[in-house]
């Protein structure tokens, strides 16, 4: 029957397949290993869109006070950055030269320009607002940014469940920083030690959070890692410092009281 669907028309195959464009090919010099970039970070991408769209949801289960549902959401994310992180894998084929030799088809752009990786930050706490003061965001792009940065955080959300769950938050924790380093509260990390002696299905969530931290940092670690191996100390193409700006972002926590209390049990 005409119109059935099937499954290259649900998964929109043919469109699919167009969008991998490679620019050597565009100017008649096609070289072999551009295809791969693009399709690692096209696919890079599409699980940002889903981390972003799971992480949506345990905001919203937590919100209702669902905390085991919003667990196992979280447990989907851990998962997805595990694929992240294994990506590298495929990526660290391309040796320097092989990369080099379509880089400067690159031009200005650079991953360093995701936005969605952007949302992911806000999202998860560490919201930086002069993240919208970049040139080249387009309309739609700086919208969803700020929709990002006024909104609660995952870890405000989070406070706030404790709070209905009977611990004492402080209000201090219930407002995010803007400037992209999420701060520890001493008053809360009391409140987060007696949630860990006490409240089992609270530990559960906070467990998964330091999982969720950790694997942010594990693909932080291996992305520094495979650009260093790939260009050296040279510049990003989309003028940050490449490994150098990368190699400052380590260590950086979204969720630091959890980190802060590991040595108090």
């Amino acid at each position: 029957m005409a119109g059935e669907l099937s499954y290259s028309t649900y998964l929109r195959i043919d469109d699919l397949l167009n969008l991998q464009i490679p620019q050597s090919a565009v100017i008649g010099d096609e070289e072999h290993d551009e295809l791969l970039f693009i399709v690692i970070h096209q696919v890079y991408e599409l699980w940002f869109k889903q981390v972003l769209h799971e992480l949506d949801h345990v905001v919203d289960l937590l919100d209702v006070d669902q905390g085991i549902r919003a667990g196992h959401s979280l447990k989907r994310v851990l998962a997805i950055l595990k694929v992240l992180v294994a990506q590298m894998d495929v990526l660290e084929t391309m040796t320097p030269l092989e990369f080099m030799s379509f880089r400067e088809r690159l031009e200005s752009g650079s991953g360093f320009q995701s936005v969605q990786f952007r949302e992911l930050e806000f999202s998860l706490g560490a919201k930086n607002a002069k993240v919208l003061d970049q040139t080249g965001l387009s309309e739609s792009e700086r919208g969803r940014l700020s929709g990002r940065l006024d909104s609660p955080s995952l870890w405000t959300v989070v406070c706030r469940f404790m709070r209905r769950r009977g611990h004492a938050v402080p209000d201090e924790a219930l407002v995010s920083t803007t400037d992209g380093h999420p701060r520890e509260s001493p008053a809360l990390q009391e409140s987060l030690i007696s949630a860990y002696r006490t409240d089992p299905e609270l530990m559960g969530l906070l467990e998964r959070l330091v999982d969720l931290d950790e694997g942010l940092q594990e693909w932080r670690y291996r992305h520094v890692k495979m650009v260093e191996r790939t260009i050296g100390g040279r510049p990003g193409t989309g003028g940050s410092t490449g490994a150098e700006y990368l190699r400052s972002t380590l260590g950086q926590s979204v969720f630091p009281d959890l980190w802060a209390i590991r040595s108090r049990f």
